[in-house]
């Protein structure tokens, strides 16, 4: 899974790998190059995870209450 593009990954897939990298740099069984790219990638992954949930937080937000107090949604651009 390291090989696809995080662009690429659902947050769930993003979330998964990124444990896995945690878990290698916890060992601290890979050299020191290695480890520098299991960071940068973790880094990317971590901001990725980020994106989708922030845009899953939009997405909630715009969830409103009519006047009548019935729930309903607003565009995200409004």
């Amino acid at each position: 899974m390291a090989d696809t593009p995080i662009k690429d990954l659902s947050f769930e897939d993003a979330l998964r790998e990124l444990e896995g990298l945690v878990q290698r740099l916890e060992r601290g069984d890979a050299p020191l190059e290695d480890s520098i790219k299991i960071y940068e990638r973790g880094a990317a992954l971590k901001a990725h995870c980020e994106a989708k949930l922030k845009s899953a937080q939009l997405k909630v937000d715009k969830i409103v209450l009519g006047p009548d107090g019935t729930p309903g949604t607003e565009p995200l651009d409004s």
